[in-house]
């Protein structure tokens, strides 16, 4: 890694310069060389003593070698090669093969020491993830919009270099894009083509104007200029709704996107993009409409299927859901909205209308709807909408130990009517399951790609850096859609669903990837930061808006100790106090609320009580 080494040294290399490094060359090298330079010298002159010695009388032939033998002990005392055994002439039939026996093995050895050589030199790498030069490599169509920076190990994150945001436009598809080549994060060694990072994180570590963010954001409809980024001037049903999807052998992925795309108000603002790490040949396709276009043109598969965007990806490549959704992430390109979802989940009607008017409703730019999905089981009727009067909201948080060490996980989450009414609830955590958002939530918090074989700690990294940032979670009021959990009657198709760590030629890089996940939230102080990988924490890093400590003393969370205040719910939950408390420091232009002006401290209410 570049911090690695001195910042003259790192400066070259930032722009463009190579380093070369001069090793002395191994004893082994020039043993080899003399070795092999005797070998062919004393083989030329045997063949011509062998012809010497037929051609002669017997007499002659006791004279040249007598000459011959006191001049090879003579050469013997200056040289350190062994001529008297290499150079002896003999009458033996097989000489001259064992001659050219010799000199191949000796050219071998000479090859091999050249070998090891060149493996031994230094290696230098900006980071384990890129091919070339990070600047040619990030996504962007040119360097100077690269956001480089230089930075000290634990440091606070420092401005960088305004990032060009590119223009909106529709309908759009990664389908005709270049893609650029990375090394699989797994093994360092697979080479895989990936879709461009549509823009680098807009924040440039401060808090964004709101002018900034209605940069990101396409219409279906351009306005007089042939502009398609409109900002509010955009109509709610023409703005544009990315889904993000990521699916490891899900045979119900199809059915997912069938139900996106059917029940949705307006489908034609709607694009889905899917990682779909499948087996080939024996796992159905995510874009695979369930019955024939020709026979069943109504399908949703059929009738917007070029609105749906498939990233095929071996299966046996799959290291968890941190990097199919970085993988995911990539394939955004700039809409209005952002929304995540799993792979097994069913959308209630009229979903696009009723998720928009609730993240409208909350007048901060910086919202996002986010939770854990309640069973599908009961919960949609015939026509498809919602049966269920209740909502889940995330508050339940606790440490866990493991191979990977001690890290935060989300327990069940509390399900009731809501105690807002009339708008989303805010909330301290974000949640992988579902997520909805403005799209700059996506190019500000992307998936760290450096994170193989996480599963438990991935809502931390996204939820705190977000946090950082300046964004707020709240659970929606309404769900519009809902989870297939193995459990009733599903419980037996969904328990034959494979699962990524099936592939555990990856299992031991989780440890180092988790070392890096907590300690770029600051969630690890005990570990020395110059143990884990900073590789394009620029991109991948926390935010200036808030700092993690901030969070940490707010919502009660001891990262030294690895202990939370108990009953956390109590505060979010119950009564909407959270909400209540937290709401009125909105910034006025909607940018996120103020956590400056909060000195709130949780602790918990019921100590004696688990």
């Amino acid at each position: 890694m570049l911090h690695r080494y001195p910042l003259h040294l790192r400066r070259s290399l930032e722009s463009g310069g190579t380093l070369f490094f001069r090793r002395e060359q191994k004893p082994c090298h020039r043993t080899a060389i003399i070795l092999l330079t005797s070998t062919i010298a004393c083989f030329a002159q045997k063949k011509t003593k062998l012809e010497q010695v037929k051609m002669d009388d017997d007499n002659e032939k006791s004279k040249r070698s007598k000459f011959v033998s006191q001049k090879r002990r003579k050469a013997s005392s200056t040289s350190i090669v062994p001529t008297a055994i290499v150079c002896s002439v003999t009458d033996h039939p097989g000489a001259i093969e064992l001659g050219v026996i010799l000199c191949i093995l000796i050219i071998a050895l000479y090859l091999f020491g050249f070998y090891e050589a060149v493996i031994s030199l230094p290696q230098i790498r900006g980071d384990p993830f890129h091919l070339h030069h990070q600047a040619s490599l990030r996504g962007l169509s040119q360097a100077q919009n690269v956001p480089h920076y230089e930075e000290d190990v634990g440091a606070a994150p420092k401005k960088k270099k305004a990032v060009t945001i590119p223009p909106g436009q529709w309908p759009v598809s990664i389908r005709d894009e270049e893609f650029e080549t990375i090394l699989h994060p797994g093994d360092l060694t697979t080479q895989m083509k990936v879709p461009k990072l549509w823009s680098y994180p807009i924040h440039n570590n401060e808090l964004m104007t709101r002018d900034t963010a209605l940069q990101i954001g396409s219409c279906v409809e351009p306005d007089e200029h042939g502009q398609y980024n409109r900002g509010e001037s955009c109509p709610l049903e023409k703005r544009t709704i990315f889904v993000g999807i990521a699916s490891y052998r899900d045979f119900e992925c199809r059915s997912t996107a069938e139900s996106i795309f059917l029940r949705a108000k307006h489908p034609e603002r709607i694009r889905i993009a899917v990682v779909d790490q499948i087996v080939d040949g024996e796992d159905a396709l995510c874009n695979a409409p369930l019955l024939p276009c020709d026979t069943h043109p109504e399908q949703g598969l059929c009738k917007y299927k070029d609105q749906i965007d498939v990233y095929q990806m071996d299966a046996a490549l799959s290291i968890g859901p941190v990097f199919a959704r970085h993988i995911g992430y990539r394939m955004y390109r700039g809409e209005y909205y952002a929304t995540q979802s799993d792979a097994h989940v069913t959308y209630t009607q009229d979903w696009d209308a009723d998720i928009i008017q609730q993240l409208e409703v909350t007048k901060n730019e910086m919202a996002v709807l986010s939770t854990y999905l309640t069973d599908v089981q009961g919960s949609i009727d015939e026509q498809g909408h919602s049966l269920r009067h209740t909502r889940p909201i995330m508050c339940n948080t606790y440490y866990e130990g493991g191979i990977q060490g001690m890290h935060l996980r989300h327990g069940s989450q509390p399900e009731r009517t809501p105690s807002i009414q009339g708008s989303p609830q805010l909330q301290p955590w974000w949640a992988a399951g579902y997520s909805f958002s403005r799209g700059h939530f996506v190019v500000n918090v992307p998936y760290d790609y450096n994170q193989p074989m996480i599963f438990q700690g991935e809502e931390m990294s996204i939820g705190i850096r977000g946090f950082t940032i300046g964004y707020d979670y709240y659970a929606p009021e309404r769900s519009v859609c809902f989870h297939h959990y193995a459990v009733g009657k599903n419980a037996e198709v969904r328990k034959k669903v494979h699962h990524f760590w099936e592939n555990t030629k990856f299992s031991g890089t989780g440890k180092k990837a988790m070392a890096r996940l907590l300690g770029i939230v600051h969630m690890n102080p005990e570990v020395d930061p110059q143990t884990w990988d900073h590789a394009d924490e620029d991109i991948y890093g926390i935010g200036g808006v808030r700092t993690p400590e901030k969070f940490y003393e707010t919502f009660g969370i001891n990262v030294k100790e690895k202990k939370v205040e108990g009953h956390l719910c109590s505060f979010v939950d119950t009564g909407g106090k959270m909400h209540y408390e937290f709401s009125p420091f909105l910034r006025s232009d909607g940018m996120g609320v103020d956590y400056s002006k909060i000195n709130y401290k949780f602790k918990d209410p019921r100590p004696n009580e688990k």
